[in-house]
């Protein structure tokens, strides 16, 4: 370049726009570069991230099986020590002579020697406890009685 066009305007200008241009390619380079690095990291964080989230899910969902699998296995023993209790408690009952004889009176009509035992029958109640009551709710004198009349009958 001469000294004459050194100072023109249009030398000015182009070497201006090559000044300028250079400033943005280097800039742009510079931004990529700095993209890349960041992708790059950006994906090895990801990466890192999926490989604890695969390693640790397993575990995550056996611990909560497990924990629901005791809270289960705790309110189980809680229904079984209470069950425990009524029985103790039904045992306790049962060793009382009063009670004792309470229930062999209700369950299986006794009566005391010198008592006489009435039992009243309706006959449209008769009809209807043959027909709508099962083994259970009869008394066992009549499950008796009924066993021997169906073996008579099936012998016939």
């Amino acid at each position: 370049m001469t000294g004459r066009d050194r100072f023109s305007t249009a030398t000015r200008i182009k070497l201006l726009g090559e000044q300028t241009a250079a400033r943005v390619y280097r800039s742009q380079t510079k931004r990529q570069a700095r993209r890349s690095r960041l992708t790059g990291r950006a994906a090895l964080l990801a990466l890192v991230l999926c490989t604890l989230i695969v390693a640790l899910a397993y575990p995550m969902r056996q611990y909560v099986s497990q924990r629901a699998e005791v809270a289960d296995l705790e309110r189980e023993k809680q229904q079984a020590s209470e069950r425990v209790q009524q029985l103790r408690d039904l045992k306790a009952r049962w060793q009382d002579d009063a009670y004792a004889e309470q229930q062999i009176r209700q369950r299986l009509h006794y009566v005391l020697p010198g008592e006489t035992g009435y039992i009243v029958v309706d006959p449209d109640a008769a009809r209807q406890s043959r027909a709508g009551l099962g083994a259970a709710d009869r008394p066992w004198y009549s499950n008796v009685w009924d066993g021997v009349d169906s073996s008579d009958a099936s012998d016939q």
